[in-house]
């Protein structure tokens, strides 16, 4: 199973480098920094205790650069199944330390040992059977399950005591460890061959469904391809059951299987997502083309027993040396299981569900950006977007790839973004502001309602809102969309004028207050001042105008006119311009300034 990605957590600024080198061990880590006393981190936050514990709550890896005091003080009070706790570790500042603290059945002390490489240190690891073994039964390695933790702490204390054991099944780690065996493997020997009949304990690895003991750990190999094929539109929850059923005939342990496998074209398929969801697993994803071929004996062999493609499946996933094991034809589905030699590395095979997501930066830098867009910026393989607000989204990590294009090529930016989700890409589209409004997101969908192309219908598609530039320009300024208010883009390319000329008056007849976008450019010179023309037509000479320029950014600046002061030459594209109602109020400020808001009461008499 894929491990979580921790959150690192820093008190102050020195902590920073070793947080980045951290950082860059584990791919979609976040960095959370203290308010006021760091900056260029991922997240900030004002509590220490309370982030601490909310991590710790949802099961998220923590990585505190600090004492271990403060940790375990802080987290004294949710401490109360082990089996439940994450891995937790104390870094000291300067990286000289790695201790862990909590998690032991979670794979902390390997995690401590990736960091302590990453920093040129040894980690500070106490538990006495990793020491003494050379290998950490409660947290298997990749490709491997304990079936029974609650049984491993007596089980290790009975073999620190002296007991000898069995081991029956293959798993290199286990044979090449230290652990006292009742009889050395003879020369030549196969792990399985391994055995010792008069000692008292056992581990076992196997893909079976067996009822582990006391006296016997149980580790299930991550050997088996579960492979589906014409997927109907069954219930969710039906499929599911269904691959209980067939695991159950097979006799064989859900934790044994490494990985859901199906043809590109059923990518989406809500029945597939119930099933990884349920079973914690990954579902692969293979074209036609990919899939191994049988020669002649063999087909017809396979013929009388398998469904031909999901065998197929079943075997190009296992790879090399496996074998087919079992066949069912369910109401859901057609199904093959396939067992490998080793445990596999689904992430290796196949393809994943192409994931887009459509993120607002805000209107400025990694301030503006909320949490969600961070950590999707973060876990994305491909950034696509105009290269100006790419450089706003920050700088990529390793592996990362970087796509820009011109910024008036929006429908091909949507279609090459869908297209390079479809190939199994986590694909981040990045605009400036929210994404939602006049930018990627309706050219997304646009694409897609337009194009029709089917490999597009499994992607996973959200959108991440950001910050808009009205509402920053609102904020800066005080409330001017305090009451109803529209936004309108002056942009003639895509809509015809007379129709903005029309929503313009119609807008100020109904006295909303607006918002213009796009209000002039190099091309667009005239359209700005005959806006202004049609709304002194029907509003005060003297209502509110704020304006504001590269909100968020170096230069910024936000100033108040009113309608008849007002000229196009005051804007550019990369000024923000609001039109109060006839309700919008200005409000003089001790030192010169003003504030300007729009009441959330209307009254008919003004």
């Amino acid at each position: 199973m894929v491990r979580v990605s921790p959150a690192i957590i820093i008190l102050g600024q020195n902590s920073l480098p070793i947080a980045q080198t951290i950082s860059a061990v584990f791919p979609g880590s976040q960095i959370y920094g203290l308010v006021d006393r760091t900056s260029n981190t991922d997240i900030n936050f004002s509590n220490f205790g309370e982030t601490l514990r909310e991590l710790f709550a949802t099961e998220t890896p923590i990585i505190a650069i600090c004492a271990a005091g403060i940790i375990i003080r802080t987290l004294a009070p949710l401490l109360s199944d082990k089996r439940a706790e994450p891995p937790v570790l104390a870094v000291a500042e300067d990286g000289s330390a790695v201790v862990p603290l909590l998690g032991g059945l979670h794979g902390v002390n390997d995690l401590a040992r990736e960091i302590a490489a990453a920093l040129g240190v040894q980690p500070a690891i106490t538990t006495t059977g990793d020491i003494r073994f050379r290998t950490a039964l409660l947290s298997p390695p990749q490709g491997y399950y304990l079936a029974n933790p609650e049984d491993a702490k007596t089980f290790i204390s009975n073999l620190l005591a002296g007991a000898k054991v069995r081991l029956e099944g293959a798993a290199s780690w286990l044979w090449e460890s230290n652990l006292p065996l009742a009889q050395p493997a003879p020369t030549g020997a196969t792990p399985t061959e391994r055995i010792a009949p008069e000692a008292k304990l056992t581990i076992r690895v196997t893909e079976k469904a067996i009822v582990p003991t006391a006296d016997c750990l149980v580790y299930h190999p991550q050997i088996v391809t579960f492979a589906l094929t014409q997927l109907s539109d069954i219930e969710p929850e039906i499929a599911v059951s269904f691959v209980q059923q067939v695991l159950e005939n097979a006799d064989l342990a859900a934790a044994s299987v490494a990985g859901f496998f199906a043809l590109k074209n059923e990518m989406g398929n809500p029945a597939l997502e119930a099933i990884s969801q349920f079973f914690k697993t990954p579902v692969r994803f293979f074209n036609l083309p990919e899939l191994v071929e049988f020669d002649s004996v063999k087909l017809i062999e396979y013929n009388a027993c398998f469904e031909i493609t999901a065998a197929q499946i079943a075997l190009t996933a296992a790879g090399a040396n496996s074998q087919l094991i079992g066949y069912d034809r369910t109401k859901a589905f057609n199904c093959a299981i396939a067992l490998a030699a080793e445990p596999i590395d689904p992430s290796a095979i196949g393809i994943s569900r192409g994931k887009l997501a459509i993120v607002g930066t805000g209107p400025g830098g990694a301030p503006w950006m909320s949490p969600e867009v961070k950590e999707i910026l973060r876990e994305a393989t491909d950034w696509v977007g105009y290269k100006f607000y790419l450089d706003l989204a920050g700088t990529l990590r390793e592996g990362q790839n970087r796509h820009d294009s011109d910024n008036r090529e929006e429908i091909d930016r949507a279609r090459f973004a869908l297209d390079l989700a479809a190939s199994g890409k986590s694909v981040a589209v990045v605009s400036s502001g929210d994404p939602g409004i006049f930018a990627m997101a309706a050219a997304v969908f646009e694409a897609i309602d337009f194009d029709a192309k089917p490999e597009w219908q499994g992607i996973d598609i959200r959108v991440a809102p950001g910050i808009s530039a009205m509402q920053a320009a609102a904020a800066a300024i005080g409330a001017p969309l305090g009451h109803d208010f529209c936004v309108i883009s002056l942009s003639d390319i895509l809509k015809p004028w007379e129709v903005i000329e029309q929503r313009i008056s119609a807008a100020a007849k109904a006295d909303l207050v607006m918002a213009f976008y796009n209000p002039i450019s190099k091309q667009r010179i005239w359209q700005l001042g005959r806006a202004i023309e049609i709304l002194l037509e029907t509003r005060d000479a003297k209502t509110p105008v704020v304006l504001g320029r590269n909100l968020g950014r170096p230069g910024q600046s936000v100033r108040v006119c009113t309608l008849d002061e007002f000229q196009p030459e005051d804007a550019d594209m990369r000024t923000l311009v609001i039109v109060g109602s006839s309700q919008t109020r200005i409000i003089p400020r001790k030192y010169g300034d003003v504030w300007v808001y729009t009441p959330r009461r209307y009254d008919l008499s003004l």
